[in-house]
């Protein structure tokens, strides 16, 4: 488990995520043309209010592999907020 702080919206925040995810996030910010704080602040945003933000982020990240191996929609991704 690696722990990084992160500037989102003016504050600093920590998230506790496996280094895997960390690659994986670094990968489809690249892919956006985003930075890491930047996606990680899309994220944010997007998550319910109940959902922390590690599991938003590996949630998020599961999303974007599952549309990258259906593109035609077969298996429709997950949205990035947890039951």
């Amino acid at each position: 488990m690696k722990k990084r702080s992160v500037s989102i919206a003016g504050h600093q925040t920590s998230i506790s995520i496996e280094e895997p995810f960390w690659q994986a996030l670094r990968t489809i910010a690249a892919s956006r043309g985003q930075s890491l704080a930047g996606l990680i602040a899309a994220i944010d945003g997007e998550r319910q209010a109940e959902t922390n933000l590690s599991s938003a982020i590996r949630l998020a990240v599961l999303a974007w592999y599952q549309a990258k191996l259906h593109p035609d929609g077969t298996e429709a991704p997950r949205s990035v907020n947890s039951e």
